[in-house]
This record gives C-alpha cells, sequence and structure tokens, in this order.
C-alpha cells in the first residue's frame, strides 16, 4: 500500500453537489449494474460523443455513490485536454498529477490524493501535455493500473469525449469496461453508433451507455415515475 499520509497529498473539495431523489436513486442503480458486471469489472473508463454531455459528473457522482456503498474508490481524470472537475467542485491545487506520473516527471505515489471524502482518492490531471494521447498509449500507464487495482475496490476513470479525440479508446483498452455517456436529444443514434464502433475496433469491453439529462418532467417520465413512487414517497 502506498504511503499517503502527508498534508501534501491532501485534496480539499470545496463544493460537494446534492442530489435529489431521483438522481441519487439513478446512480444507486448505475453503481448495481456495474457491481453485476463481476469482479473483475474494477477499471472503468467513462466517455462521450462530444463535449458537455456530462461524463465526467457522472462518472464522479457514481464514484461517490460507490463510497457511500462502502467502497473505497480512485478516481482519475485522465482529461488531460481539458478537465472541468477542479473548477466544477472548486477542488484544491495539487503539485503533480497523470501528466506528471506519464512523463516521468513525479512518481505514481506523489500523483495520488487523498481528499477530505473519505474513502475516495483522486489522481488529477496536472500540467495540459502536448501529447495526451502519446502519454497515454505508453505501458507505463498500462502497469500502473495493474497495481492500482489492487489497493482499489473501484477505479473511475474520466475520459475525453471519443467523438474529438482518440485518447478515450486508448484508455479504455486498458481498462476492464467502459461506459458512454450519452445526452438525450443533443447527439445522434448514427453519431453515436460509429463511437460505438470506434471502441469495438479498439477491442475495448463496452459495459453500456447512460442516457443523461433526461427531462423527467416531460409527458412519459412525469406520469411514469410520478404514479410509480407517488404511492410509496408522496410527492417530492
Amino acid at each position: 500500500m502506498m504511503a499517503l499520509n502527508d498534508d501534501r497529498n491532501v485534496i480539499t473539495i470545496n463544493k460537494k453537489i446534492t442530489l435529489d431523489f431521483r438522481l441519487s436513486e439513478a446512480y444507486k442503480t448505475l453503481r448495481t449494474n456495474i457491481d453485476f458486471c463481476g469482479d473483475d469489472v474494477k477499471v472503468i473508463a467513462f466517455t462521450s460523443c462530444v463535449p458537455g454531455e456530462g461524463k465526467s459528473t457522472v462518472s464522479f457522482n457514481l464514484a461517490i455513490s460507490m463510497i457511500e456503498a462502502g467502497k473505497r474508490v480512485l478516481f482519475i481524470d485522465a482529461d488531460m485536454r481539458k478537465s472541468v472537475l477542479n473548477g466544477r467542485y472548486q477542488m484544491s491545487k495539487t503539485t503533480g498529477g497523470l501528466a506528471h506520473f506519464l512523463a516521468g516527471r513525479k512518481p505514481l505515489e506523489e500523483c495520488i490524493f487523498m481528499t477530505n471524502i473519505p474513502k475516495l482518492f483522486l489522481i488529477p490531471t496536472g500540467a495540459v501535455p502536448p501529447n495526451p494521447a502519446e502519454l497515454l498509449g505508453v505501458k507505463k500507464f498500462g502497469n500502473a493500473l495493474q497495481t492500482l487495482r489492487e489497493q482499489f475496490d473501484y477505479i473511475i476513470i474520466d475520459t475525453p469525449p471519443l467523438g474529438s479525440v482518440i485518447d478515450s479508446a486508448i484508455i479504455a483498452k486498458q481498462c476492464d469496461g467502459v461506459v458512454l455517456v450519452v445526452q438525450t436529444k443533443v447527439t445522434g443514434r448514427s453519431f453515436a453508433e460509429r463511437v460505438i464502433e470506434q471502441l469495438r475496433k479498439a477491442e475495448c469491453n463496452i459495459l453500456g451507455v447512460v442516457l443523461n439529462k433526461v427531462d423527467l418532467g416531460g409527458k412519459y417520465y412525469g406520469r411514469y415515475y410520478g404514479r410509480y413512487y407517488g404511492k410509496y414517497y408522496g410527492n417530492y
């Protein structure tokens, strides 16, 4: 086990997002579905077709849901081209990250940070490299994942949109599985199918697709969920 007791190895997450009942239940369902994928599915990449579909939010909230279930989770921010996590969750600054490790500038243990959320560990992106795809393709990244999987119940990796750059396929090929996040009414079916085909060509294990930003107040979802849950939980 790597020693992470130094104060320099702690990231403070200052902004925590509280989920309403329906969102909380949705993440519990996603967590359960991943649990049923098998004990050998521990390292999971998340990608999307285009920016803004919510893959970073989905992957991070899933990590929080796993922690609530008693799991020890490592979250890797591998979207080195344009990470949104630091700004969205107002994380404290760090002196190292994934790019530093892959470029040989820091050892792995100095790039893994504890957080102020118990059982949640984080590897941030670090500095923005000029060649992220090349860095992610080296054996060093895959070897690190093999070492880390023995220390955590789950490793969740946020990757760039596959419809924009190839980084996600490179990462997903080294993981146990990949989840595609698709925003409803934004990403067309044909585009999503092309992205899925790209993952298949890279021989990635596709675990499934998350349909994100669904309007639960619409005619179908509003009537269905209101009728189904109203019997048990009342109005909310």
